[in-house]
């Protein structure tokens, strides 16, 4: 059996949404956006245990990474601060259990990605990133960068087979110009990744066919997902005076305002390529966040706020709400990652099984309906 999602927020004219059946004035849909964008947040604080982490018990481990991604969508929504102190107090405490192998014995091994995602959520929750707990976190994300060579600015993983990416580099670049500065050569790499297009790839190594640049790669793939972050990113560095990142982060925003579907969604690339609401939660935020700056002109900026509007209704039609939810009540606001996903839990309830999808979509997903840049969050 398939349930009818009964509430449906579609674009109708320039000065109206359809609610409901119900149109309301174009004014009032960013106040919807961010009501759901609290609905959601509360919803994913619920999934932290008392320690204020995000437990996985089909491994029975802390998932620090997402984790991380919950604190960033309550500090976006200004949900539950009380938890969210509690919360990077405890990460705070356990650093090494995620930019390292410690807990597992092999000593000496670095990650770029969780680093720069620390030092990120570090300064986004009003931390001190010099003395995050035990450690300097601006200091060991300047120590990850490479100094020389073909690879100068690059955030690498150290000790172990280097796995880093363009969400790692957005991450420590983020983190870093909003912590006091953030070098020339980490932006330049970052802006290398981005093809003329304007769409960024995901990693310099892709698919076997490493390259110094986007364009000179085989076949390079570009993916919104890593051009989403990388847009914002580079507004942190635009923000922190290199104005080079601007152009780029303007002509990633147009790239992504190019490729969107008629419905207002965007996919990833490879196996995430078909619609879904992380995708759309993180280039929407990024269509917004260069729309609220004076990189493009007046007429671009409405366009693209438009566009970062349909990506959030999109996006919150596939929320839980009393009108949908069916068996799965009890957790109404939490964003499916899917329509298909929506559909099941409607029907089945979420299951144990299906959990762990709606606690990673949820956050990333909510992005676009709180309406705040990852380059501004908690400031």
């Amino acid at each position: 059996m398939h349930v009818t999602v009964r509430r449906v927020l579609v674009p109708l004219t320039a000065g109206a949404v359809v609610v409901g059946g119900a149109a309301l004035p174009a004014q009032a849909a960013p106040d919807l956006l961010k009501q759901s964008a609290v609905k959601a947040a509360q919803w994913q604080s619920r999934q932290l245990n008392a320690n204020g982490v995000v437990y996985n018990p089909q491994y029975q481990v802390v998932d620090w990474g997402l984790t991380l991604d919950t604190l960033i969508a309550l500090r976006a929504t200004g949900v539950k601060p009380a938890v969210v102190k509690k919360s990077t107090a405890y990460v705070a405490g356990h650093v090494r259990s995620y930019n390292s192998f410690d807990d597992w014995g092999q000593q000496g091994v670095r990650l770029a990605g969780p680093t720069g995602k620390l030092l990120y959520v570090a300064v986004a929750t009003k931390s001190n990133p010099r003395k995050f707990g035990k450690y300097n976190l601006r200091a060991e994300s300047l120590g990850l960068m490479v100094k020389s060579g073909p690879d100068k600015g690059r955030f690498k993983d150290r000790g172990t087979t280097d796995n880093s990416n363009t969400f790692g580099q957005s991450f420590n670049v983020l983190g870093l110009a909003r912590s006091g500065g953030v070098p020339r050569e980490a932006v330049t790499f970052l802006i290398r990744q981005q093809c003329k297009a304007g769409g960024f790839r995901l990693s310099p190594n892709q698919f076997g066919t490493p390259a110094p640049t986007c364009d000179k790669a085989t076949k390079p793939v570009l993916d919104p997902d890593s051009t989403g972050i990388a847009v914002q990113a580079l507004l942190a560095a635009y923000k922190a005076g290199d104005k080079p990142a601007g152009d780029a982060a303007r002509k990633g925003a147009l790239w992504l305002k190019r490729i969107q579907r008629k419905d207002g969604s965007f996919g990833g690339s490879g196996p995430t390529a078909a619609s879904n609401t992380n995708s759309t939660g993180l280039a929407g935020q990024a269509l917004r966040a260069v729309a609220a700056t004076k990189l493009v002109t007046p007429k671009t900026a409405g366009e693209l706020r438009q566009a970062a509007n349909r990506a959030g209704h999109w996006v919150r039609t596939h929320q839980l709400t009393p009108a949908n939810a069916g068996k799965a009540r009890p957790d109404v606001g939490a964003i499916a990652y899917n329509r298909a996903a929506l559909r099941t839990a409607a029907e089945d309830g979420i299951t144990q099984v299906t959990r762990d999808q709606w606690r990673r979509a949820t956050p990333q997903a909510l992005l676009v309906l709180a309406r705040v840049s990852l380059a501004d969050i908690g400031r």
